[in-house]
């Protein structure tokens, strides 16, 4: 039992990294779980380029297997000479004889056959039937080549002159009367056969596709032989249609041979162990140069289920035909990632992506070439995608990167244009306006995940925003405060390279818990009268200390996001609330400093330590009544110094070396901001 017990409590200790090994190796199972059942060549080849590996010499006996066009072309030659049949119906021609004796009748009286001239032409008319249906009458018109009649259990050939449809009925008819009668019998008996005659060849579709398919089924898919040690193709040689089907031939062979049993299995293992080492690489690139990543495993998950995503997609879209890789919009994986993070993470997440993908596409040097090529212009051309106009041009630019890259290639291939196929091109434009989809992605993202984009940080930047405009009306000196931190935050953090727009959002937020009480806060002390006056030091501590959970609680109601909320929590640390410490410090000098110390926590980043310091200097800086510039920088490197003596930037993963330069943009912005002015005369 105690075994366990410390099994659970390691399990415990250790559940963020065990959940970064579990991530990792769901990832490679995914990916081996989506590898398609065929087995990849080799060999790289296509027509038009040169042979580039040594001599080829078959490995064992394979069929030369036709091409496509020549399978396409002997189907075409069955379905030219098919034989169509159908089927002669002999009660039609019962029902025609007795049709005609019976409009006859009608139209010369009932005793016309006592009439020797009247009884005469009925006999006419009866062989006229007769001759008609000896080869029978069609339903429709049809232009087959081969047609054959069955007949009483028995197959007879029609020629295409024997041939009667309906719209050569009467045709035939006039013919068949011919001078046998003079003009006006001859017209009347045209008319009363054209009425009475009916079609009795029905089309035996059944019995035709049979036929069709026995003769389908009887085609062979291969042309002689290879016997092992011949010769396929020599070093340097160009690939023309001849060597091309032999190694289609070869390669087909050769996944057939290796797809089945241990061969198959122990490829697996292989694409599984190149898988997992390139995400390791992912993993390891992450944990080097972006440790905060690294160490938020919402937004490892968040890398690594994007990159799988749109490695199934393009599985998916091979496997539906293999030129449908094209048609997956890949950029939008570089333009997500550079959106959340930043553009070195988002090419590094798009070449993994594409390493990947590189083991299941056709023409894989092809297809990474040209997907690296449009990453590459992404990352360089996505900027401001708030802008509708930014991301059309960006999706323009991916699109003729697209199209010029494989305009290209197939030059190179071929040697000319006439073999560009213009599908592909309409793939790349389909694909251009699925890459549009990008920014409702991004905000589904944002609900999913609960990450913030840049177009996110820039909507909640407008000081017209609905909790800004409170913040403005209620509490005008912590609005006013809030703009000023806003903006020495910014022009620290663009200075050390870090996130400007996040740390200038966080600094416009990060008083928002002020809203609750105000007027204890000296900023929107209009009056001289200060309501801590009534107050001992721990309730004044106590009330000072509360903003930032009452500023947590706003933030929520108001569906601000956490990564905005991070900068509420830490922008005080755990520091000390050094007036009011002084304070009861001069009545009770053995007071203990945590009743006078923020509740934490200590900032955790470049951007929340940036605040913390802009924050601290803004505030204490309106307390100079003269400043100077020599007064500004001693008080600079007073309050920010104190804050490192305090461990306060212990976790924020910032370097002595940026500190020092944001101390100095601090000086110089607060120096512009005080400066002495020019006395003017009255």
């Amino acid at each position: 039992m105690a075994t366990i017990k410390d099994l659970y409590k390691s399990i415990q200790k250790n559940h963020l990294k065990i959940y970064k090994y579990a991530l990792f190796v769901f990832s490679v199972l995914v990916v081996i779980w989506m590898f398609p059942a065929g087995v990849d060549f080799k060999y790289e080849y296509s027509k038009g380029r040169p042979w580039q590996y040594e001599n080829l010499y078959a490995p064992f006996d394979f069929d030369i297997q036709k091409s496509i066009s020549e399978l396409e072309q002997e189907q075409n030659t069955i379905n030219i000479n098919q034989t169509h049949y159908f089927n002669f119906n002999e009660s039609v021609v019962n029902e025609v004889e007795s049709e005609f004796y019976k409009l006859f009748r009608a139209t010369f009286g009932f005793n016309f056959e006592q009439n020797e001239a009247l009884s005469a032409v009925y006999e006419i008319g009866n062989e006229i039937i007769e001759e008609l249906y000896a080869s029978g009458v069609f339903e429709r018109k049809n232009e087959y080549d081969r047609i054959e009649v069955s007949k009483k259990n028995r197959l007879y050939t029609l020629s295409k002159d024997q041939r009667i449809f309906p719209e050569t009925l009467r045709t035939k008819i006039e013919k068949l009367i011919a001078y046998r009668l003079v003009e006006e019998q001859k017209t009347m008996l045209t008319q009363l056969l054209s009425q009475t005659v009916q079609p009795n060849l029905t089309y035996d579709e059944e019995l035709s596709g049979a036929v069709l398919n026995e003769q389908m089924s009887k085609i062979s898919y291969t042309r002689g032989e290879i016997l092992e040690g011949t010769l396929i193709v020599s070093r340097g040689k160009i690939i023309e249609q001849a060597e091309f089907q032999l190694l289609e031939s070869l390669r087909s062979e050769y996944q057939s041979q290796l797809i089945s049993g241990l061969s198959f299995y122990i490829i697996l293992t292989g694409y599984g162990l190149l898988v997992a080492l390139v995400l390791l690489m992912l993993m390891l690139f992450i944990k080097k140069y972006r440790p905060s990543i690294y160490e938020d495993n919402n937004q490892l998950t968040f890398i690594f289920l994007n990159i799988l995503l749109f490695v199934l997609v393009v599985i998916t879209l091979v496997q539906i035909e293999e030129s449908y890789s094209y048609l997956a919009p890949l950029c939008i994986l570089p333009l997500i990632l550079k959106n959340f993070f930043d553009a070195r993470l988002g090419l590094f997440g798009h070449v993994i992506a594409l390493l990947i993908i590189g083991f299941v596409v056709p023409n894989s040097f092809e297809f990474v070439f040209v997907q690296v090529t449009a990453g590459i212009v992404t990352i360089l051309g996505a900027q401001e995608l708030h802008k509708r106009s930014n991301l059309f041009l960006t999706v323009g630019q991916i699109t003729l990167v697209y199209i010029f890259t494989y305009v290209a290639f197939t030059c190179v291939h071929d040697g000319s244009f006439s073999s560009i196929d213009f599908r592909v091109l309409l793939l790349f434009l389909i694909n251009g306006m699925v890459t549009l989809f990008a920014q409702p992605l991004i905000y589904l993202y944002e609900r999913i995940f609960g990450m913030v984009s840049d177009i996110s940080l820039l909507e909640l930047s407008d000081t017209n925003s609905t909790l800004l405009k409170v913040l403005s009306n209620q509490a005008p000196g912590t609005f006013n405060h809030s703009l000023q931190v806003a903006n020495l935050a910014e022009a620290a953090a663009n200075e050390i390279d870090a996130n400007a727009l996040l740390v200038r959002v966080g600094a416009l937020y990060h008083d928002i818990g002020k809203l609750d009480d105000p007027i204890y806060y000296s900023e929107n002390q209009i009056h001289a009268s200060n309501p801590h006056d009534e107050l001992n030091p721990f309730e004044s501590a106590h009330i000072i200390k509360s903003h930032v959970i009452k500023g947590i609680e706003i933030a929520q109601k108001y569906n601000i996001p956490d990564r905005i909320i991070d900068f509420i929590r830490t922008h005080h640390g755990n520091s000390l609330i050094y007036y009011f410490y002084k304070k009861q410090k001069e009545v009770e000098p053995e007071v203990e400093e945590f009743h006078f110390r923020y509740n934490g926590p200590i900032p955790f980043s470049k951007e929340t330590a940036i605040l913390m310091m802009c924050d601290a200097v803004e505030a204490a800086t309106k307390s100079l009544k003269e400043p100077s510039f020599n007064e500004i920088d001693d008080f600079v490197e007073r309050i920010i110094n104190t804050q490192m003596g305090d461990k306060q930037f212990l976790n924020a993963n910032i370097s002595f070396k940026e500190i020092e330069d944001i101390k100095k943009v601090l000086k110089k912005k607060l120096n512009n901001i005080y400066h002495v002015r020019v006395e003017y005369p009255e």
